[in-house]
Protein backbone atom coordinates (compact mmCIF):
# COMPACT_ATOMS: atom_id res chain seq x y z
CA UNK A 1 0.00 0.00 0.00
CA UNK A 2 1.45 3.38 -1.22
CA UNK A 3 1.29 6.61 0.13
CA UNK A 4 -2.02 8.20 -0.37
CA UNK A 5 -3.20 10.84 -2.54
CA UNK A 6 -5.98 13.69 -1.83
CA UNK A 7 -7.29 15.40 -4.81
CA UNK A 8 -9.69 18.17 -4.98
CA UNK A 9 -12.43 19.16 -7.41
CA UNK A 10 -13.47 22.27 -9.96
CA UNK A 11 -16.67 23.23 -10.06
CA UNK A 12 -16.19 24.34 -13.85
CA UNK A 13 -20.06 24.33 -13.96
CA UNK A 14 -20.80 26.86 -11.15
CA UNK A 15 -20.61 26.73 -7.12
CA UNK A 16 -23.07 27.46 -4.26
CA UNK A 17 -24.37 25.84 -1.11
CA UNK A 18 -26.24 23.27 -2.70
CA UNK A 19 -25.87 20.63 -4.70
CA UNK A 20 -25.66 22.04 -8.07
CA UNK A 21 -29.29 21.65 -10.03
CA UNK A 22 -31.23 20.78 -6.52
CA UNK A 23 -33.42 24.06 -6.59
CA UNK A 24 -35.74 24.95 -9.19
CA UNK A 25 -34.38 28.74 -8.46
CA UNK A 26 -30.71 30.32 -8.68
CA UNK A 27 -31.28 30.97 -4.80
CA UNK A 28 -33.49 31.33 -1.71
CA UNK A 29 -34.18 34.68 -0.56
CA UNK A 30 -33.46 35.52 3.02
CA UNK A 31 -30.55 32.79 2.40
CA UNK A 32 -27.07 32.66 1.50
CA UNK A 33 -27.96 30.73 -0.98
CA UNK A 34 -26.24 32.03 -4.67
CA UNK A 35 -25.00 30.60 -7.73
CA UNK A 36 -21.43 31.01 -7.92
CA UNK A 37 -20.35 31.37 -11.46
CA UNK A 38 -17.33 29.26 -13.27
CA UNK A 39 -15.33 32.79 -13.60
CA UNK A 40 -11.82 32.39 -13.96
CA UNK A 41 -11.66 34.61 -10.83
CA UNK A 42 -13.68 32.61 -8.69
CA UNK A 43 -11.76 28.79 -10.51
CA UNK A 44 -8.67 30.68 -9.02
CA UNK A 45 -9.85 30.84 -5.50
CA UNK A 46 -10.97 27.22 -5.57
CA UNK A 47 -7.34 26.13 -7.18
CA UNK A 48 -5.45 28.54 -5.08
CA UNK A 49 -7.25 27.29 -2.04
CA UNK A 50 -6.48 23.64 -3.05
CA UNK A 51 -2.91 24.37 -3.28
CA UNK A 52 -2.76 25.94 0.06
CA UNK A 53 -4.39 22.86 2.05
CA UNK A 54 -2.16 20.25 0.10
CA UNK A 55 -4.27 18.46 -2.01
CA UNK A 56 -2.23 17.28 -5.25
CA UNK A 57 -4.81 17.85 -7.81
CA UNK A 58 -8.12 19.37 -8.87
CA UNK A 59 -10.12 17.04 -11.06
CA UNK A 60 -11.50 19.07 -13.78
CA UNK A 61 -14.39 17.45 -15.51
CA UNK A 62 -15.80 17.35 -18.93
CA UNK A 63 -19.42 17.54 -20.70
CA UNK A 64 -22.13 19.61 -22.00
CA UNK A 65 -22.65 21.48 -18.35
CA UNK A 66 -19.07 22.07 -17.82
CA UNK A 67 -16.33 24.73 -19.18
CA UNK A 68 -13.99 23.17 -21.16
CA UNK A 69 -11.29 21.51 -19.17
CA UNK A 70 -8.05 21.91 -21.58
CA UNK A 71 -8.81 26.07 -21.68
CA UNK A 72 -9.89 26.34 -18.15
CA UNK A 73 -6.99 24.48 -16.89
CA UNK A 74 -3.88 26.21 -19.40
CA UNK A 75 -5.63 29.66 -17.93
CA UNK A 76 -4.79 28.47 -14.22
CA UNK A 77 -1.10 27.30 -15.23
CA UNK A 78 0.28 30.87 -13.83
CA UNK A 79 -2.10 31.42 -11.28
CA UNK A 80 -0.62 28.52 -9.06
CA UNK A 81 2.47 26.93 -8.66
CA UNK A 82 2.42 23.48 -7.42
CA UNK A 83 -1.50 22.25 -8.38
CA UNK A 84 -1.45 19.46 -10.55
CA UNK A 85 -4.25 19.53 -13.34
CA UNK A 86 -6.56 16.06 -13.99
CA UNK A 87 -7.99 16.62 -17.03
CA UNK A 88 -11.17 15.06 -17.94
CA UNK A 89 -11.60 14.68 -21.64
CA UNK A 90 -13.66 12.34 -24.38
CA UNK A 91 -11.58 10.32 -26.20
CA UNK A 92 -13.34 10.22 -29.59
CA UNK A 93 -13.51 13.66 -29.91
CA UNK A 94 -9.60 14.52 -30.86
CA UNK A 95 -7.44 12.18 -32.24
CA UNK A 96 -5.21 10.58 -30.36
CA UNK A 97 -1.86 12.28 -31.80
CA UNK A 98 -3.70 15.83 -31.27
CA UNK A 99 -4.32 14.69 -27.45
CA UNK A 100 -0.62 13.36 -27.24
CA UNK A 101 0.33 17.01 -28.36
CA UNK A 102 -1.66 18.58 -25.90
CA UNK A 103 -0.94 16.78 -22.79
CA UNK A 104 3.03 16.62 -23.63
CA UNK A 105 2.68 21.00 -24.10
CA UNK A 106 0.43 21.20 -20.74
CA UNK A 107 3.22 19.25 -19.24
CA UNK A 108 6.15 21.34 -20.78
CA UNK A 109 4.18 24.82 -20.05
CA UNK A 110 3.31 23.42 -16.54
CA UNK A 111 6.22 21.94 -15.25
CA UNK A 112 4.97 18.17 -15.71
CA UNK A 113 1.70 19.17 -13.53
CA UNK A 114 -0.95 17.56 -15.55
CA UNK A 115 -2.51 14.22 -15.52
CA UNK A 116 -5.34 12.49 -17.55
CA UNK A 117 -9.12 11.61 -16.89
CA UNK A 118 -10.05 9.60 -19.61
CA UNK A 119 -14.36 9.65 -19.94
CA UNK A 120 -15.52 7.25 -22.82
CA UNK A 121 -19.00 8.17 -21.82
CA UNK A 122 -22.03 6.58 -21.04
CA UNK A 123 -24.76 8.49 -21.87
CA UNK A 124 -25.67 8.24 -25.74
CA UNK A 125 -27.67 11.63 -25.34
CA UNK A 126 -24.27 13.54 -24.32
CA UNK A 127 -22.17 12.16 -26.72
CA UNK A 128 -24.69 12.81 -29.69
CA UNK A 129 -24.33 16.35 -29.03
CA UNK A 130 -20.69 16.00 -29.77
CA UNK A 131 -21.39 14.20 -32.56
CA UNK A 132 -20.67 10.88 -31.85
CA UNK A 133 -23.01 7.99 -32.48
CA UNK A 134 -21.10 5.01 -31.84
CA UNK A 135 -22.38 2.28 -29.30
CA UNK A 136 -21.01 2.18 -25.76
CA UNK A 137 -19.19 -1.12 -26.67
CA UNK A 138 -17.72 0.44 -29.94
CA UNK A 139 -16.80 3.93 -27.99
CA UNK A 140 -14.89 1.81 -25.54
CA UNK A 141 -13.17 -0.66 -27.74
CA UNK A 142 -12.57 2.94 -29.58
CA UNK A 143 -10.93 4.07 -26.54
CA UNK A 144 -8.47 1.00 -26.32
CA UNK A 145 -7.08 2.26 -29.66
CA UNK A 146 -7.04 5.59 -28.44
CA UNK A 147 -4.89 5.13 -25.61
CA UNK A 148 -2.72 2.37 -27.30
CA UNK A 149 -1.89 5.50 -30.16
CA UNK A 150 -1.07 8.44 -27.19
CA UNK A 151 1.18 5.98 -25.29
CA UNK A 152 3.14 5.28 -28.64
CA UNK A 153 3.29 8.91 -29.39
CA UNK A 154 4.40 9.64 -25.66
CA UNK A 155 7.86 7.98 -26.51
CA UNK A 156 9.24 10.31 -29.05
CA UNK A 157 9.86 7.93 -31.91
CA UNK A 158 7.36 7.74 -34.71
CA UNK A 159 4.86 4.74 -34.54
CA UNK A 160 2.39 3.37 -36.60
CA UNK A 161 -1.46 2.44 -35.82
CA UNK A 162 -3.97 0.83 -37.98
CA UNK A 163 -7.30 0.05 -35.96
CA UNK A 164 -10.73 0.12 -36.58
CA UNK A 165 -11.04 3.54 -35.03
CA UNK A 166 -7.81 5.02 -35.99
CA UNK A 167 -5.15 4.58 -38.53
CA UNK A 168 -1.87 6.48 -38.14
CA UNK A 169 1.54 6.79 -39.46
CA UNK A 170 4.66 8.42 -38.05
CA UNK A 171 2.28 9.49 -35.03
CA UNK A 172 4.67 11.38 -32.07
CA UNK A 173 4.97 14.11 -30.18
CA UNK A 174 8.23 16.03 -29.98
CA UNK A 175 9.13 17.15 -27.04
CA UNK A 176 8.23 13.74 -25.51
CA UNK A 177 7.28 14.49 -22.41
CA UNK A 178 9.05 13.07 -19.29
CA UNK A 179 7.91 12.03 -16.95
CA UNK A 180 4.68 10.61 -18.92
CA UNK A 181 1.48 12.05 -17.80
CA UNK A 182 -0.50 9.66 -15.96
CA UNK A 183 -4.00 8.33 -17.09
CA UNK A 184 -6.72 7.67 -14.94
CA UNK A 185 -9.66 5.55 -16.29
CA UNK A 186 -12.98 4.88 -15.02
CA UNK A 187 -15.39 2.48 -15.93
CA UNK A 188 -17.79 -0.40 -14.45
CA UNK A 189 -18.86 -2.83 -17.13
CA UNK A 190 -17.04 -5.53 -18.33
CA UNK A 191 -15.49 -3.15 -21.72
CA UNK A 192 -14.66 -0.64 -19.54
CA UNK A 193 -12.49 -2.86 -16.85
CA UNK A 194 -10.58 -4.69 -20.00
CA UNK A 195 -9.63 -1.29 -21.06
CA UNK A 196 -8.39 0.10 -17.87
CA UNK A 197 -6.42 -3.75 -17.41
CA UNK A 198 -3.91 -2.68 -20.58
CA UNK A 199 -3.69 0.42 -20.84
CA UNK A 200 -4.60 3.12 -17.75
CA UNK A 201 -2.51 3.72 -14.33
CA UNK A 202 -5.14 4.52 -12.24
CA UNK A 203 -8.89 3.04 -12.43
CA UNK A 204 -11.27 5.48 -10.57
CA UNK A 205 -14.88 4.53 -9.21
CA UNK A 206 -17.45 6.10 -7.72
CA UNK A 207 -17.64 5.09 -3.86
CA UNK A 208 -19.76 2.44 -2.85
CA UNK A 209 -19.39 0.64 0.68
CA UNK A 210 -15.72 -0.67 0.93
CA UNK A 211 -16.69 -4.04 0.31
CA UNK A 212 -18.01 -3.44 -2.94
CA UNK A 213 -15.37 -1.07 -3.62
CA UNK A 214 -12.80 -3.81 -2.64
CA UNK A 215 -13.93 -6.12 -5.29
CA UNK A 216 -14.11 -3.98 -7.87
CA UNK A 217 -10.39 -3.96 -7.13
CA UNK A 218 -10.01 -7.13 -7.07
CA UNK A 219 -10.99 -7.47 -10.07
CA UNK A 220 -9.44 -5.19 -11.73
CA UNK A 221 -5.99 -6.02 -10.53
CA UNK A 222 -6.15 -9.38 -11.68
CA UNK A 223 -7.18 -8.87 -15.08
CA UNK A 224 -4.14 -6.25 -15.07
CA UNK A 225 -1.74 -8.93 -14.09
CA UNK A 226 -3.28 -10.93 -17.29
CA UNK A 227 -1.49 -8.22 -19.24
CA UNK A 228 2.00 -8.26 -16.80
CA UNK A 229 0.68 -4.57 -15.38
CA UNK A 230 0.00 -2.90 -12.43
CA UNK A 231 -2.49 -0.85 -11.41
CA UNK A 232 -3.59 1.95 -8.51
CA UNK A 233 -6.73 2.87 -7.51
CA UNK A 234 -8.86 5.73 -6.95
CA UNK A 235 -12.17 7.11 -5.83
CA UNK A 236 -14.42 10.24 -6.34
CA UNK A 237 -16.42 11.34 -3.63
CA UNK A 238 -18.08 13.69 -1.65
CA UNK A 239 -17.19 14.74 1.74
CA UNK A 240 -18.75 16.80 4.73
CA UNK A 241 -16.78 16.95 7.57
CA UNK A 242 -17.25 18.67 10.73
CA UNK A 243 -16.04 19.29 14.48
CA UNK A 244 -18.53 16.39 15.42
CA UNK A 245 -20.33 14.24 14.25
CA UNK A 246 -24.13 15.96 14.54
CA UNK A 247 -22.36 18.89 13.37
CA UNK A 248 -21.55 16.84 9.52
CA UNK A 249 -24.92 14.67 9.68
CA UNK A 250 -26.93 18.15 10.30
CA UNK A 251 -24.91 19.47 7.06
CA UNK A 252 -26.06 16.38 5.42
CA UNK A 253 -29.72 16.80 6.09
CA UNK A 254 -29.78 20.62 5.11
CA UNK A 255 -28.93 20.16 1.73
CA UNK A 256 -31.41 17.01 1.65
CA UNK A 257 -33.96 19.69 2.39
CA UNK A 258 -33.11 22.01 -0.11
CA UNK A 259 -33.73 19.39 -2.62
CA UNK A 260 -36.80 19.80 -4.72
CA UNK A 261 -38.70 16.60 -4.91
CA UNK A 262 -39.60 17.84 -8.40
CA UNK A 263 -35.85 18.24 -9.19
CA UNK A 264 -35.19 14.69 -7.72
CA UNK A 265 -37.55 13.16 -9.85
CA UNK A 266 -36.27 14.08 -12.89
CA UNK A 267 -33.35 13.28 -12.63
CA UNK A 268 -34.12 10.21 -11.68
CA UNK A 269 -35.92 9.35 -14.62
CA UNK A 270 -33.43 10.98 -16.97
CA UNK A 271 -30.39 9.11 -15.23
CA UNK A 272 -32.22 5.73 -15.37
CA UNK A 273 -32.23 6.30 -19.23
CA UNK A 274 -28.39 6.44 -19.36
CA UNK A 275 -26.13 3.26 -20.23
CA UNK A 276 -23.32 3.74 -17.29
CA UNK A 277 -22.72 0.79 -15.53
CA UNK A 278 -21.30 3.09 -12.92
CA UNK A 279 -24.34 5.13 -12.88
CA UNK A 280 -26.99 2.07 -12.27
CA UNK A 281 -24.71 1.17 -9.69
CA UNK A 282 -25.25 4.94 -7.83
CA UNK A 283 -29.03 4.70 -8.43
CA UNK A 284 -28.82 1.85 -6.54
CA UNK A 285 -27.37 3.31 -3.33
CA UNK A 286 -30.00 6.02 -3.45
CA UNK A 287 -32.84 4.09 -4.31
CA UNK A 288 -34.63 4.53 -0.39
CA UNK A 289 -35.17 7.93 0.24
CA UNK A 290 -35.40 6.87 4.14
CA UNK A 291 -32.22 4.74 4.65
CA UNK A 292 -29.68 7.07 2.63
CA UNK A 293 -26.94 5.63 4.64
CA UNK A 294 -25.78 3.06 2.94
CA UNK A 295 -22.84 2.24 5.08
CA UNK A 296 -21.24 3.78 8.54
CA UNK A 297 -20.61 7.40 7.12
CA UNK A 298 -21.43 6.70 3.64
CA UNK A 299 -24.11 8.83 2.20
CA UNK A 300 -25.68 8.76 -1.36
CA UNK A 301 -27.75 11.70 -1.38
CA UNK A 302 -25.77 13.56 -3.75
CA UNK A 303 -26.91 11.17 -6.57
CA UNK A 304 -30.73 12.25 -6.05
CA UNK A 305 -30.15 14.80 -8.13
CA UNK A 306 -26.32 14.99 -9.66
CA UNK A 307 -24.70 12.28 -12.11
CA UNK A 308 -21.55 10.78 -11.54
CA UNK A 309 -20.54 10.47 -8.27
CA UNK A 310 -23.36 10.31 -5.80
CA UNK A 311 -22.18 9.41 -2.35
CA UNK A 312 -20.19 11.26 0.19
CA UNK A 313 -18.16 10.67 3.22
CA UNK A 314 -20.31 12.29 6.18
CA UNK A 315 -19.27 12.38 9.97
CA UNK A 316 -16.42 14.12 12.07
CA UNK A 317 -12.80 14.40 11.24
CA UNK A 318 -11.80 10.80 12.66
CA UNK A 319 -15.16 9.43 11.52
CA UNK A 320 -13.97 10.55 8.08
CA UNK A 321 -10.25 9.62 8.19
CA UNK A 322 -11.77 6.26 10.00
CA UNK A 323 -13.62 5.52 6.66
CA UNK A 324 -10.63 6.88 4.15
CA UNK A 325 -8.54 3.97 6.06
CA UNK A 326 -11.14 1.23 5.48
CA UNK A 327 -10.71 2.28 1.89
CA UNK A 328 -6.75 2.30 2.24
CA UNK A 329 -7.10 -1.31 3.54
CA UNK A 330 -9.39 -2.95 0.44
CA UNK A 331 -6.49 -0.68 -2.23
CA UNK A 332 -7.52 2.52 -2.77
CA UNK A 333 -4.53 5.14 -2.78
CA UNK A 334 -6.07 8.43 -4.51
CA UNK A 335 -8.82 10.11 -3.35
CA UNK A 336 -11.12 12.56 -5.98
CA UNK A 337 -12.98 14.54 -3.55
CA UNK A 338 -15.59 17.56 -3.34
CA UNK A 339 -18.21 19.62 -1.11
CA UNK A 340 -20.74 22.17 -1.34
CA UNK A 341 -19.49 25.01 -1.27
CA UNK A 342 -15.97 23.46 -2.52
CA UNK A 343 -14.00 26.86 -1.12
CA UNK A 344 -15.57 26.18 2.50
CA UNK A 345 -15.80 22.39 2.75
CA UNK A 346 -11.81 22.17 1.32
CA UNK A 347 -11.31 23.79 4.23
CA UNK A 348 -12.96 21.90 6.72
CA UNK A 349 -11.38 19.02 5.08
CA UNK A 350 -8.01 20.30 4.79
CA UNK A 351 -7.75 21.54 8.29
CA UNK A 352 -9.42 18.64 9.71
CA UNK A 353 -8.98 15.61 8.43
CA UNK A 354 -5.61 16.02 5.93
CA UNK A 355 -3.79 15.54 9.61
CA UNK A 356 -4.87 12.59 10.20
CA UNK A 357 -4.43 10.53 6.87
CA UNK A 358 -1.51 11.78 6.52
CA UNK A 359 1.02 12.09 9.29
Amino acid sequence: MGDPHFHWYLPTSGDGREVIGALQSAGVIGTASAHRAPSLDYLTLVAKTAEQLGFEAVLTPTGTWCADAWITTAALIPQTSRLKFLVAFRPGLITPTLAAQQAATFAQLSGGRIALNVVTGGDAEEQARFGDRLSKTERYARTDEFLQVIRKAWTGRPSDFSGKYFDVTGAMVLPAPSPVPEVFFGGASEAAREVAAKNVDTYLTWTEPPAAVGELIDDLRARAEKYGRKLTFGIRAHVITRDTHEQAWAEARNLLSRMDPAIIELARARLAQGESEGQRRQLELNADRDNLEVYPGLWAGYGLVRPGAGTALVGSHAEVADLIEQYRAVGVDHFILSGQPHIEEAYWFGEGVLPLVTK
